[in-house]
């Protein structure tokens, strides 16, 4: 399953969600938003297709009956390499963990803004490099630097010392631009935590730990000794934007 060439050709996504209703609803949001939708209640749906289905990304419904959601998420990504955002009911704590540590491309819980569900979707295939989606090659003059890294806070997109982009979900660029908006202070996890939702319960402290792994692994050399993101026990955390410690 790989993303054709085609500039005008509108990115396709599988939304796969065992609610009739709301995966209705999302397909009809989606071609009404530019996209092109399939719309099936579980994996077996997915696979019956006749030959290769020709999918830019899965939107797929963790709790999906007695399907695993997650790993349907796992094996799409391994069979096809397609990008992944997945949807998950609010308190289901343990899902949107087990999505994070999976590496997941991004994840949204229900009820969600439709206008968020389209911006994440296309900032996905944007990363992804689906041609319809994708910025004119220019360098943005808002941005910060930390290190050899360069954060674009008008494409929400981060950049390595070779200038590749480093993908980012919407949790870990909200965490990393929120660290370079406050170099150098020690921030609380309950501070982390209200900044990641209007609604502090929606998140818990092991998803700030995973965020934190998950962001260190990208722009640390050695995630295990970090430069930048650094811990501060019984404190929070502490972002430093230079070389040194």
């Amino acid at each position: 399953m790989k993303i054709r060439d085609q500039n005008t050709r509108p990115p396709v996504v599988a939304v796969i969600d065992d609610d009739a209703d709301l995966r209705q609803s999302v397909a009809a949001l989606l071609r009404e938003s530019g996209f092109e939708a399939l719309s099936m209640p579980d994996g077996a749906s997915f696979f019956a297709m006749r030959g290769t289905p020709h999918v830019d990304l899965a939107l797929i419904d963790l709790r999906l009956g007695e399907e695993n959601g997650l790993a349907l998420a796992v094996e799409l990504r391994q069979r096809f390499g397609v990008p992944i955002v997945m949807l998950t009911g609010r308190g289901d704590e343990s899902d949107r963990i087990e999505g994070l540590e999976t590496g997941a491309d991004d994840y949204l819980m229900k009820p969600f803004n439709p206008r968020e569900l389209v911006a994440r979707i296309r900032a996905v295939l944007r990363r992804a490099g689906h041609p319809a989606l994708a910025y004119p090659p220019r360098v943005s003059g808002q941005s910060i630097r930390f290190g050899a890294h360069r954060l674009d806070l008008e494409r929400r997109e981060l950049f390595g010392a070779d200038g590749g982009e480093i993908a980012l979900t919407n949790g870990e660029y909200r965490l990393l631009e929120y660290f370079l908006r406050n170099p150098g202070r020690i921030i609380p996890r309950v501070e982390l935590l209200s900044e990641l939702g209007s609604d502090i319960n929606h998140y818990v402290d092991r998803t700030i730990d995973v965020l934190i792994l998950r962001l260190r692994r990208k722009i640390e050399a050695v995630p295990s000794k970090p430069i930048h993101l650094q811990t501060r026990r019984g404190q929070g955390y502490v972002f430093v934007t230079g070389m040194g410690r």
